[in-house]
């Protein structure tokens, strides 16, 4: 692609894990959350996803842009739990009993850098209420920083299908550059103990941070595409330094161009697919027979704050812990921030959210197209929103980002990267935003 076309297109745009995105998320009471909670009995989608965010981290990474904190004293930790327990408890009432749950995620902060036995706690108290669909994803994502062999067995234990391993990158000097450790035990070791336990593997990377470059970098997919993980994903760093200001720790160590970061991803893009992967979405890459793939070729590929997931496991997201966010049928809702705070309004039987978002019929339209252009890299428009956007969508078609056929939108190859430009060119709400969001590249 021509560098005068990467230059136009690599502006700030929503990353599009929601819609809209939670940077438009204003305040939310308890009585509103409690309504969208009631609706969400009778939406057409009916199995249940929950979501755990366990903030704590023993070391704070300077690229990390999560909701995490710094590693409290034990007696808050244990206060934050039970906290995360009683929250659970709040919630359930609201929810029919007939339900049945799909998938279970943990995230963070790091989950784990709670004890195995404190998350087998949260599985043990979700399952003992709902009933699963045939095969659910129960998944958790891993620190390997943190975890002895003996840990993982105990992660197998407490129930999980799936484990994303957060390696970044393989290079010690660029961990420690970005103040991440490295993996605690061999990674062969780790993998060979998951593959007799039955889990299916993510290894998550990281691109974009000092002293990467596209060679040093296919040292990382050489070893992955060694290790055969079911998805492997090249997650892109996003420099939002206006709000993590310990990223500027990075900017002095100094970032890869916006052409060398191009040139990392290509050439692991390229190895992957000589190696059989096939990408999915923006950042993922999936083995053909890992169910990600079935889900792309049949148009059942969904995406949530969790990740890329499939229409079979997907669902509505109930959220628990500090800043967690439910994604429901007609609402988001936001837990508080703040730890204190999230512990003393669940204590006194308050559900702790405090930001959200109500979509009206129209965004809940705009929303499906953008999720459809997101994880199929196609959509077709209705006339309306097709006449609305033609002369934009027009200019984009010119440059070689997507081909136009009727109302059908679809991404060309080599404008993939842009999925998310293309997306923002068919949002009303980036007709007038003063919102800042991150690169794509």
């Amino acid at each position: 692609m021509k560098q005068s076309v990467i230059e136009k297109y690599n502006v700030p745009v929503p990353r599009y894990t929601s819609y809209p995105p939670a940077n438009y998320f204003r305040e939310m009471g308890e009585e509103e959350l409690v309504n969208a909670i009631r609706q969400s009995n009778a939406a057409n989608d009916r199995n249940l996803s929950f979501y755990f965010h366990l903030p704590f981290c023993r070391h704070l990474c300077h690229y990390c842009a999560c909701n995490s904190y710094a590693m409290r004293s034990t007696e808050v930790v244990d206060n934050y739990l039970k906290a995360v327990h009683q929250e659970i408890d709040l919630v359930f009432p609201l929810l029919e009993k007939d339900r049945k749950v799909s998938q279970i995620h943990f995230g963070g902060g790091s989950p784990t850098a709670m004890r195995p036995a404190v998350i087998k706690e949260f599985n043990d108290h979700i399952l003992s209420n709902f009933q699963t669909i045939e095969r659910p994803e129960i998944a958790i994502e891993c620190h390997p920083g943190y975890l002895s062999l003996a840990d993982w067995q105990a992660l197998v234990d407490a129930g999980f299908t799936r484990m994303s391993i957060g390696i970044q990158d393989f290079d010690e000097q660029v961990l420690h550059t970005v103040n991440r450790r490295p993996t605690q035990e061999p990674i062969e070791d780790i993998f060979a103990l998951l593959r007799n336990g039955g889990i299916k593997i993510n290894l998550d990377f990281l691109y974009g941070l000092p002293g990467q470059t596209a060679e040093k970098f296919a040292y990382n997919i050489e070893r992955a595409i060694a290790l055969q993980p079911e998805r492997l994903v090249l997650f892109s760093y996003a420099h939002v330094p206006w709000l993590k200001k310990q990223q500027l720790i990075l900017e002095k160590a100094g970032l890869p161009t916006p052409e060398e970061k191009e040139r990392i991803f290509t050439t692991a893009e390229q190895m992957l697919t000589d190696a059989g992967y096939v990408r999915i979405g923006m950042d993922h890459f999936v083995r053909p027979d890992d169910e990600l793939y079935q889900a792309v070729t049949t148009k059942q590929l969904h995406r949530n704050f969790q990740g890329y997931c499939t229409r079979r496991t997907t669902a509505q997201v109930y959220a628990f812990g500090v800043t967690g966010i439910s994604q429901l049928e007609t609402a988001y809702a936001q837990n508080t921030k703040d730890i204190d705070e999230y512990i003393s309004m669940v204590n006194n039987g308050v559900l702790p959210v405090k930001k959200g978002y109500t979509l009206t019929a129209e965004e809940q339209k705009t929303r499906d197209f953008i999720e459809q252009l997101m994880c199929n890299y196609h959509v077709t428009l209705d006339e309306d929103t097709l006449e609305r956007y033609r002369t934009k969508l027009l200019h984009i078609e010119a440059d070689g980002i997507i081909s136009l056929n009727g109302q059908s939108v679809a991404m060309t190859t080599e404008g993939m990267p842009f999925v998310r430009n293309v997306a923002a060119a068919i949002d009303p709400l980036m007709e007038h935003t003063t919102k800042s969001f991150s690169k794509p590249i």
